[in-house]
This record gives structure tokens, C-alpha cells and sequence, in this order.
């Protein structure tokens, strides 16, 4: 008898519903968010007659957590099983909206007896690859963060320290530069960026770890900060002031924690197998390898053709047909984390010739840039998938043939 388990998350304690395969209910129980209640998942599963021939699938809302970890490392199929989807199956069975946690632990069982195979379960990804995922998604979140306080930086230093914009509006050196995060630490109003002598200017350049054109840099600070530019009253400059150090603090955390994390990315990308493969597309480094390679996995079962990654990452077109209507538009449902490093990547890549070719050629077929750079992104990921199940790295002749040859094969 199939017997298939639906688990209602939750913060504290987690639902249990076990059903078998007519539907009925073999067992249920409320189990707490710990080692014990853990255990108590694991004997529910074995007196329904789990064991390691043949484990009990789960089905639950989340694909994160300890407990999700844990079912993993069992070996039995995860389903991770998106919430919305969850509340439309609900709506089979019930039209007056009612829901409780049993229900929703019996509904996710049910998806898997009746619907498991439209479902996909989680991957059976390495330990490696696993840990690639959790500190490329942290540098990530740390170098969005660092943009976000940069631009919060900046439109607070345009209410009364344009100034220090005109400083630091240089090409290489921004807001969220050593540099800038020093001589605003240092000085962080109008007033006391005056009051810097070149020495002082000098000083805090070399502290901040600059080591070329310090003189040339010190005079031209000097001379912007001592210009004419508008002020607030002296007491609003000084509390704005004050507001910029806490800012610049937050900043210069998030600057360390985006160079920090980048390093440890970069070394643990550097130990996985797939790295070689990946290295070897232009336009991908440690930064954007380790980002692309955590959210495919390396479980070669995961997609069953190049198709399911292109899906999954947001470059495959969505087609709309309704008699005579047809419709075409990019992809929104993706893996937003995916997509972003393929922007990334897709961009460093554009300086290689067969790249740029394809680029221009789609432009020229009245393409935007976005959906341009979505097209070559496409056909990475078609290369992509294909060495990686090969083993075998990439070779620009054999992705990007002569125009001349991909025309003779076509009409072949």
C-alpha cells in the first residue's frame, strides 16, 4: 500500500497527515519543532512502514529549514510545494474557504498521491554545492544591500553636502569605496570637510588603504570641499552629519561583509568539480560561477533536458494561445537569483566576438536590450546544460558556428 506524508509547517510545531492510497487517513500527529519532535516524525513513518527500501515521500510548503534538511539527509523524496498551489488544491475539495493545519497537511499528502509526477522533488544536491548556494545567496543579499545603502548615502549627502558628491563622483570610485566611507567618517558635514588641511586629507587617504596619486587626490578634495555650495542652518547641518556617520557605519559593514563572503564564495567555488566547466564560458568568474552553480545544483537529474533549466531561469519565452490570439512575452515565474547572475554573466560576455555577433543580430531583428541579452542567456544555458552533462567544457566554435554553416544545416 502507498502511503504518502503531507506536512503543515509552521514556526514552533509542524502537522503531520500520513494517507494511503485510496485517500484515507492512516495517521496524523502534531510534532514540535526540535530533536524530539523529530523523532516522533521518524517513528509516525516507520509504523506506516517506512524504511529504506522504500521511504515515504513528503510534501511540504517550505525547502529550507532544519526539518527539511533532515528528511533530506533520510534520502526520501522532498516535494517542495509551493503555497499558492497548496490553496488551489485546497479549493478542490472545499468552496467555503475553510482551512485549518490538519487540512493543509492532508492536502499536501494528497498532491502526492494523485499529482507527484507534475511535481518535482527537491535535488539531491551535494554537501558542497549545497554550502556554494548559502554563501553565494548571502554575498548576494550583502552586495544588494550595499547598493541600497549607497543610494540612501547618496540621496541624504544631496540634501546638504553636495560636495562630497562632486568628490566622489569618479569613474571607479564611488560612495561605497574605501576612500569615500574614510573622508566621511572623518568628515561628515560641509563644516568640518572645509576644515581638512592636506595633510589631514593625506592621512586619512593612506588609512583607508590607498596607495597611488595620494598628493593628487588630497588637492582635488581640497579644492572641492572648500568651494561655494549651498548650506542648511548649522545645527540641521550637524544633525545631518550625524545621521551620515550612521549611514557610512552600515555601509562600511555591508562593504566588509560583500568582500569577506566574496572570498570564502570564491574558494569554495574553486573546490567543486563543475568549476572547470563553468570557468570556461566567457564572461563567468569565481563571483558569478558560484551564484549560477548554487542555484542549478549539481544533480544531473534535476532538469530533464536544456529545457527545464532554461524555464527554471527565466530565459525560455512564455507562449499565450487562445484561438485566434497568440502571444508571446518573457518568462516573470523564475528563479529571480538565477536570472540576475545570468544578466551578470550574459554582460561580461558581450566582449567576446560570437557574443557580441548574437546580441547585435537579435537587436537588429528589433529586439530590446533586455530581451536581446534574455536570447544569448538562452542559448548559454542550452551550452550549459549540455556540457555539464558531458563533462566537457565549452567551445565557442562548436555554440557559435559560422553564420554561413548554421544556414547550410538549416536548409539541410
Amino acid at each position: 500500500m502507498a502511503i504518502t506524508c503531507g506536512i503543515d509547517w509552521a514556526e514552533n510545531h509542524h502537522d503531520v497527515a500520513l494517507v494511503d492510497e485510496a485517500g484515507k487517513l492512516v495517521a496524523k500527529r502534531r510534532v514540535r519543532d526540535d530533536a524530539a519532535g523529530y523523532r516522533q516524525l521518524l517513528e509516525l513513518l516507520s509504523t506506516a512502514g517506512d524504511c529504506p527500501q522504500s521511504p515515504i515521500p513528503v510534501a511540504i510548503e517550505t525547502a529550507r529549514g532544519l526539518l527539511v534538511a533532515c528528511l533530506r539527509a533520510t534520502g526520501r523524496a522532498v516535494y517542495s510545494i509551493n503555497p499558492l498551489a497548496v490553496a488551489r488544491y485546497r479549493e478542490r475539495h472545499r468552496v467555503t474557504r475553510a482551512k485549518s493545519d490538519h487540512a493543509d497537511a492532508m492536502a499536501l499528502a494528497n498532491i502526492l498521491r494523485t499529482d507527484a509526477d507534475a511535481h518535482r522533488p527537491l535535488p539531491a544536491d551535494s554537501e558542497l554545492v549545497q554550502a556554494i548556494a548559502v554563501l553565494a545567496r548571502a554575498q548576494q543579499d550583502a552586495v544588494w544591500n550595499r547598493s541600497q545603502l549607497s543610494n540612501q548615502l547618496r540621496s541624504h549627502l544631496k540634501q546638504y553636502f553636495p560636495a562630497a558628491l562632486a568628490a566622489f563622483q569618479v569613474r571607479g570610485v564611488g560612495l561605497d569605496s574605501r576612500e569615500s566611507r574614510a573622508v566621511l567618517a572623518a568628515a561628515p558635514n560641509p563644516m568640518l570637510a572645509a576644515a581638512l588641511t592636506k595633510l589631514q586629507l593625506r592621512s586619512v587617504l593612506r588609512k583607508s588603504g590607498r596607495q597611488r596619486n595620494i598628493e593628487a587626490w588630497a588637492d582635488r578634495l581640497r579644492e572641492i570641499f572648500t568651494g561655494d555650495y549651498l548650506h542648511q542652518p548649522p545645527l540641521i547641518e550637524q544633525a545631518m552629519g550625524r545621521q551620515t556617520q550612521a549611514l557610512v557605519l552600515q555601509l562600511d559593514a555591508a562593504c566588509r561583509a560583500a568582500d569577506d563572503l566574496g572570498e570564502a564564495v570564491a574558494e569554495a567555488f574553486a573546490a567543486h568539480p563543475d568549476a572547470e566547466i563553468l570557468a570556461s564560458f566567457p564572461g563567468i568568474g569565481p563571483l558569478t560561477g558560484a551564484r549560477v552553480l548554487g542555484e542549478i545544483g549539481d544533480d544531473r537529474h534535476r532538469f530533464t533536458d536544456a529545457r527545464g533549466l532554461k524555464s527554471y531561469a527565466g530565459s525560455a519565452p512564455v507562449t499565450v494561445a487562445s484561438g485566434k490570439s497568440h502571444l508571446v512575452h518573457h518568462r516573470k515565474v523564475k528563479n529571480q537569483r538565477l536570472a540576475a547572475a545570468g544578466y551578470i554573466w550574459i554582460f561580461g560576455a558581450l566582449p567576446s566576438p560570437p557574443v557580441k555577433e548574437l546580441y547585435d543580430r537579435r537587436r537588429a531583428a528589433g529586439d530590446k536590450h533586455a530581451a536581446a541579452m534574455r536570447n544569448v542567456f538562452n542559448r548559454f544555458l542550452g551550452c550549459l546544460y549540455h556540457c555539464l552533462q558531458t563533462g566537457q567544457t565549452f567551445d565557442a566554435n562548436k555554440a557559435f558556428p559560422p553564420r554561413s554553416t548554421s544556414v547550410e544545416l538549416a536548409a539541410a
